[in-house]
C-alpha cells in the first residue's frame, strides 16, 4: 500500500504539509493491488515538514508529472512507491532528509471500453473487479436489435489482439458462466 497511514497521520498532526495546490480536498482512493501509475492519475506529493512542495499533479499524456522545484519526472508505468523513491532521491538535492509520500487521489487511467448496441457507449473507468456482464449494465443494456449470442472482447496482450466470446443469452440465463470473464485495462466489449 502506498504509505497510507503515514499520510494519514501526517494529515492530522500538521494539515498544512497536505494542502493540495488545486484546493481540491485530500482525498485517498483505494487503489487495485496491481495499480500501475498512468496517464490522467492525480496523486498527492505530499512532503513532510515542506509544505511548498507538497500538491496535487495529474498525470499527463506524455506519462510525466511536474513537481515544484524538482521539474519534470516520469511516473506513467511507475508504481506509486516506485514513484515515491525516485522523488526521495531527486530531492535530495533541495530538502535535508526529504520524507515524501505518494498518494493516490483519483484513479482515471484504466478504462475499458463499451461499443456498439448498447445504450450508453463508451470509456468506463475501471475501480476495481469488473466482469463483461457488470460493464453491459453500466453502459445501460443491450438495445433490442443487439446479436446477444455473438458480443466480443478485445484484449490487447503482447502487442496481439485476442478475443474472447461471450453470449449475454446464456450467461443471463445461469448458462456458461466462465464466458463472463474480469476485464482488464484496456478490453473493449463489443456489442454486435
Amino acid at each position: 500500500m502506498v504509505l497510507v497511514a503515514a499520510v494519514a497521520a501526517a494529515q492530522q498532526s500538521s494539515p498544512a504539509t497536505t494542502a493540495p495546490s488545486s484546493g481540491t480536498a485530500a482525498a485517498v482512493t483505494e487503489v487495485p493491488h496491481d495499480y500501475i501509475i498512468g496517464p490522467e492519475d492525480i496523486l498527492g506529493i505530499v512532503f513532510w515538514r515542506e509544505a511548498d512542495l507538497s500538491g496535487d499533479v495529474t498525470v499527463r499524456p506524455d506519462g510525466r508529472v511536474t513537481i515544484a522545484v524538482l521539474g519534470e519526472m516520469p511516473a506513467a508505468g511507475l508504481t506509486p512507491e516506485q514513484l515515491q523513491q525516485q522523488i526521495q532521491a531527486k530531492a535530495k538535492a533541495f530538502v535535508n532528509d526529504p520524507n515524501v509520500a505518494v498518494v493516490v487521489r483519483a484513479v482515471n487511467s484504466r478504462k475499458i471500453f463499451v461499443t456498439g448496441r448498447v445504450t450508453t457507449p463508451g470509456a468506463y473507468a475501471l475501480k476495481g473487479p469488473l466482469t463483461v456482464m457488470q460493464a453491459l449494465a453500466l453502459a445501460g443494456g443491450i438495445t433490442d436489435y443487439a446479436d446477444a449470442k455473438n458480443i466480443n472482447v478485445l484484449r490487447l496482450e503482447g502487442g496481439k489482439t485476442k478475443g474472447f466470446k461471450f453470449n449475454y443469452k446464456d450467461v443471463s440465463n445461469g448458462k456458461k458462466l466462465d464466458q463472463n470473464i474480469l476485464l482488464q485495462p484496456g478490453d473493449t466489449v463489443v456489442v454486435p
